[in-house]
């Protein structure tokens, strides 16, 4: 968390207002059906490429915590790849879709494995579930996901969700995992989605470089503005940026379903968030009929 940081509303109209919206936040302690996305950056030892066991057993025992207050939770996951390259003996991140596919194919594997001994430990369940775009874009196939997401959800069961890496090519892949996520979190009707990533949310400036930067605490409307304030990841380890995240939050929201970004640093900050603390950048709901999924992913509408 920056020294500096002071936090604003993003209001309707694109105008900065003082203040965190508590009244927004406070609701959040009501959230009942949560999808929590993690990334790569997160779950990896960034020095060395190994996992983050420590890190894994907190999300596992925070999500597990949140399954005993009867709240169905769903957990997005990246690092099959990461995870792979490593248990391979690779130097560094594969490059080649090939050894992409054959890292996921490794890693995939060993890092379910991983979450499933650790559910275990606190008496839950997790099931594996591999998505690829044409889920959404066939109406057969998005049913079926919808319906086995649901059930395993009725069964008690906790679904760890990825991106099938190991047969997804450009025409059928999403591309990162904020915009699947998003994707889950229509699918079930989630009310609540929680972006763990390697920044404290969405500021009106880089806050590296402009000491007057803010952040912005809660998004009531996205607009080209707001847009324009994506910055690029630099991360070394994950595929998504600030740009990816907003489009997330455009998906999410235009369905019925708020969305945090907040800092993975301290795996407290899902259950600060759920509190109603001033952490992150919180996009409001705002539950649009005419919005189409598919085709605004398609589109790539939000880079316009």
């Amino acid at each position: 968390m920056f020294q500096n940081d002071k936090s604003i509303t993003y209001d309707i109209g694109g105008v900065f207002k003082p203040g965190a919206g508590s009244g927004f936040r406070s609701l959040l302690k009501d959230k009942k059906r949560i999808v929590i996305k993690i990334g790569s950056s997160s779950l990896i030892h960034a020095e060395t490429g190994g996992i983050d066991y420590g890190r894994l057993e907190k999300l596992v025992r925070i999500m597990s915590d949140l399954k005993n207050q009867d709240k169905d939770v769903i957990l997005v996951s990246s690092g099959a790849i990461g995870v792979g390259y490593k248990n391979l003996g690779l130097p560094k991140k594969p490059e080649t879709l090939a050894l992409k596919q054959a890292c996921a194919a490794v890693g995939q594997g060993q890092l379910m494995m991983i979450y499933q001994k650790l559910f275990l430990e606190y008496n839950h369940k997790a099931a594996q579930v591999l998505l690829t775009f044409d889920v959404i874009t066939s109406d057969e196939r998005r049913k079926n996901a919808k319906n086995t997401l649901n059930e395993l959800l009725s069964l008690g069961i906790i679904p760890v969700v990825n991106e099938n890496d190991t047969v997804a090519t450009e025409e059928i892949e999403f591309g990162d995992n904020d915009t699947l996520s998003a994707i889950v979190a229509s699918l079930i009707d989630a009310d609540m989605l929680i972006l763990l990533t390697d920044i404290d949310g969405l500021y009106t400036d880089d806050p590296h470089i402009n000491p007057d930067a803010e952040r912005i605490s809660v998004v009531k409307k996205i607009d080209s503005k707001l847009i324009s304030m994506a910055k690029g990841s630099t991360s070394s380890v994950g595929t998504g940026g600030m740009a990816t995240k907003i489009a997330a939050a455009r998906i999410a929201t235009d369905v019925g379903t708020d969305m945090i970004i907040c800092n993975s640093s301290d795996l407290d900050n899902i259950t600060a968030v759920l509190e109603g603390e001033d952490i992150g950048t919180l996009f409001i709901s705002h539950e649009q009929d005419d919005f189409d999924t598919t085709d605004f992913i398609i589109n790539k509408r939000y880079m316009e």
